[in-house]
């Protein structure tokens, strides 16, 4: 039987001491022994800030992107090693996929996005900039930093990869270091692939530690840079959430508790038609996916009083098809709960649940194994339950069986559905099968409040559907009250709870320097060659271009009409335009682009390679035939990008673009993004 340990200070620690032996959940034999009796949780808080901090707050936020995508991809190669280990938590082929290569997903997608919507620097602008004085000498600005300490990452036992890749892969393209605390009962399982993690040689030496066990002082020892972040049950988390270190030190604490999320049947959605089939399919797989250990499961199905009894023989009849038994057997569709701790709990809320329900399918008295023994094994079967009159007690409303347990109820109006959703006090989700967007609607605007996610289904949306209980890495992963009050994931959402978000002001030259991000004010800097006639590497943020003048004519108007077939009264119809807001014919607007354009641009073969974009763009004085419009053309940022497959070296230019006339009015604004070439290599 293997000794598991904690990865401390850079170093393997056997587990010591007093230990809890680990069982297999479908046989019932030990898989491991965890512990950590003697480790320092002070002196591994100072390792993390002393060394996996700096290194990783040096890097930028593209480097620890491409850091991301390296590991994926490491682990996605060596994954048959991790389904094969999965398989003693009780989990079937398509459970461990959900962890395993979710989990991985979940890196891959973070790496994509910081990539694409950070900037290559160590640190983030955020928001527009905010004028503080009348003659724009002193400006506001918000930068967002990684904050100095450690993320401490608490896990639930029902998602031992996926749990702790879904936190981690934020806090280190946030900059941070991470403590990461899996449940015992399945620890095994995230230890192996953060040995994995730690082989790879990837990581900066620091930036990841593992506590096979519990947590011992380490709350103690906790300062305001750190973070703290908890999956599990609401119970455990309050206690947690009330340290005396959180509360005096104001510490950032996460939480995503398990709830009772509710699957609601519209109105519309009568049987025989494609929603109640979408809706059956649905919670019967929730039901029994993971063995219903996950804290999205459907534990709560609201339905059309009328349609209960069908909801019921329809759920019945496809919970019968799902066979419960050893994941390595073949047909089988439900393996076992995680732990015989597991199957107790589970009892135990079936039991409160029928203080207020009847049991309609399922016995957990009586009940058929296949390929494995349900004496030694976590089995549990699927149940479920109706419970006749959901506005009379509260059982269930506030008691949740963490296992393939449902509970069907009764409704008389979609106001009364939205209502019986609310009774959850806070979950993490919700779904809704109807074909009517009406219906949506007022079920989006009933029950939004309460819930992290609301996934609406009909049967145009179906097919690429991701599943209720299933949270996306680009959404939020969270909810209110009960489901812990916090956000997980929601794409850059969650990189920035790693990050302090501080108020800059100053005059806009200064912050220029300081966020390597021009502004308006800032020095503009002419040079004789023409800003499209250099190399990445050779512009400066600031470098600026002010161009001849262009006197706008009537023919220009005429002919652009003409070019592009935009015939709009207020460009072409003298006698219209005067009854227009603005007086008399005006230019086309993108006339005014394409004019500014021949005004910039550098017509001679050089260093720019493509035009990469134009965001942000507003007309903010109409152009006439007669005015006269120049261009202010400077550098606004610098993005260096990794060299492509064609092996040109290449950098993203964004250039801020003023279209003036010739009052010195703002008539046009925008943002041109240019890919250019870097110097090469032997030339640096």
């Amino acid at each position: 039987m293997k000794t598991l340990a904690s990865y401390v200070q850079g170093q393997w620690v056997p587990s010591a001491g007093k230990t809890t032996t680990l069982l297999h959940a479908v046989t019932g034999e030990p898989v491991a022994q965890a512990g950590n009796q003697g480790l320092d949780f002070k002196a591994m808080l100072e390792y993390g800030r002393r060394l996996g901090g700096p290194a990783l707050r040096k890097m930028t936020f593209h480097e620890r992107a491409r850091m991301l995508k390296a590991m994926a991809q490491h682990l996605m190669a060596r994954k048959d090693e991790f389904y094969a280990l999965s398989a003693a938590t009780g989990a079937t082929k398509g459970d461990s996929w959900v962890d395993i290569e979710g989990g991985f997903g979940t890196f891959f997608v973070y790496a994509s996005k910081g990539r694409r919507e950070l900037p290559n620097e160590p640190f983030f602008v955020d928001g527009d900039i905010e004028p503080l004085s009348k003659g724009g000498t002193f400006i506001g600005r918000h930068i967002c930093v990684p904050l100095e300490g450690v993320a401490v990452h608490i896990n639930a036992f029902n998602f031992p990869v996926w749990g702790m890749l879904e936190k981690l892969a934020p806090t280190f393209l946030a900059g941070m270091p991470a403590i990461v605390k899996p449940a015992t009962a399945t620890s095994f399982l995230t230890e192996l692939v953060t040995r994995s993690m730690i082989d790879s040689g990837i990581l900066p030496e620091g930036a990841l530690q593992l506590i096979v066990g519990g947590v011992g002082d380490l709350f103690d020892h906790l300062t305001c840079q750190d973070v703290v972040t908890f999956t599990g049950s609401a119970s455990t988390g309050r206690k947690l959430r009330a340290h005396p270190s959180i509360i005096n030190e104001s510490i950032r604490f996460n939480m995503e508790a398990d709830s009772l999320n509710f699957c609601m049947l519209g109105p519309d959605a009568a049987p025989g038609t494609e929603e109640f089939d979408l809706f059956v399919k649905e919670v019967s797989r929730e039901m029994t996916l993971k063995a219903g250990q996950r804290c999205t499961a459907i534990r709560r199905i609201i339905a059309p009083e009328a349609m209960v009894e069908d909801v019921v023989k329809a759920l019945s009849k496809r919970l019968a098809g799902s066979t419960l038994g050893d994941p390595g057997v073949e047909g089988v569709r439900m393996g076992p709960l995680a732990s015989l701790a597991q199957v107790a709990e589970v009892r135990k809320s079936v039991d409160g649940l029928k203080a207020g329900a009847n049991v309609v399918f399922g016995n957990y008295d009586d009940f058929a194994v296949t390929g494995a023994d349900k004496a030694t094994g976590a089995f549990f079967p699927a149940m479920l339950l109706h419970c006749a009159d959901p506005w009379k007690g509260t059982a269930v409303h506030d008691i949740e069986a963490f296992g393939p347990v449902s509970t069907v109820m009764g409704y008389r109006s979609v106001e009364d559905a939205c209502e019986l959703a609310k009774r959850g006090k806070g979950s993490l989700c919700g779904s809704l099968f109807t074909a009517k967007d009406a219906v949506a609607k007022q079920v989006v605007l009933g029950t939004a409040a309460f819930h992290g996610r609301l996934m609406l289904v009909n049967r145009d949306s179906a097919k690429e559907s991701t599943g209720h209980g299933s949270p996306m890495p680009h959404l939020v992963h969270g909810g209110p009250g009960r489901a812990g009050g916090g956000e997980e994931m929601g794409g850059m959402r969650s990189v920035f709870h790693y990050m302090q978000r501080t108020a800059l002001q100053g005059h806009p030259e200064t912050l220029t320097r300081v966020t390597n991000l021009w502004m308006k004010g800032a020095k503009t800097p002419v040079d004789v060659a023409h800003p499209f006639s250099k190399y990445f590497d050779d512009i400066d943020v600031g470098d600026s271009l002010y161009t001849h003048r262009r006197t706008v004519t009537e023919a220009d108007v005429v002919n652009f009409a003409g070019i592009s077939g935009d015939y709009f009264y207020a460009h072409t119809d003298e006698i219209a335009a005067k009854d227009s807001l603005f007086g008399r014919r005006v230019a086309h607007g993108y006339f005014v682009l394409s004019a500014a354009a021949g005004l910039f641009v550098y017509p001679p073969k050089g260093p720019v390679l493509a035009n990469y974009g134009l965001e942000r763009l507003r007309f903010t004085k109409p152009v006439y035939p007669g005015d006269t419009i120049s261009v202010r053309f400077t550098c606004k940022q610098k993005t260096a990008k990794d060299t492509p497959p064609d092996g040109v070296p290449q950098g993203v230019v964004e250039w801020d673009v003023e279209v003036t006339n010739q009052d010195a009015e703002i008539c046009a604004v925008y943002s041109i993004l240019t890919l250019v070439a870097r110097r090469p290599a032997s030339e640096l």
